[in-house]
């Protein structure tokens, strides 16, 4: 059974800088493509960032230039980096994986983890 746990969350000032984690478990397959969402409250979900199992990744231009999304293969670990943050970026982030290995940000992935809160204040 896949599972994914996201971490590292929280409450951070505008300008600051939080590291998400997302650890996947019960995912074998080799190719994959692995993202990060997140929903704002009385907003869509929306895509973050992506990537797939060659290396390639992609990200909204919302987020392009602070956020940066890597996976460690060995451990198993989703990450995003995010810096220089705004109160804009406020919302429930997700993470989630599907074995179609095609690079996107659209919601159509398998699985889901539960979320984790960040709230950026001014």
């Amino acid at each position: 059974q896949v599972q994914l746990v996201e971490s590292g969350g929280g409450s951070v000032q505008a300008g600051g800088s939080l590291r998400l984690s997302c650890v996947v478990s019960g995912y074998t397959s080799m190719r994959y493509c692995m993202g990060w969402f997140r929903q704002a409250p009385g907003k869509e979900r929306e895509g973050v960032a992506a990537i797939v199992s060659d290396g390639s990744t992609r990200c909204a231009e919302s987020v392009k230039g602070r956020f940066t999304i890597s996976k460690d293969n060995a451990k198993n670990i989703l990450y995003l980096q995010m810096n220089s943050l705004k109160p804009e970026d406020t919302a429930v982030y997700y993470c989630a994986a599907d074995s179609w290995d095609i690079l996107r940000l659209g919601l159509d992935y398998e699985y889901w983890g539960q979320g984790t809160q960040v709230t950026v204040s001014s």
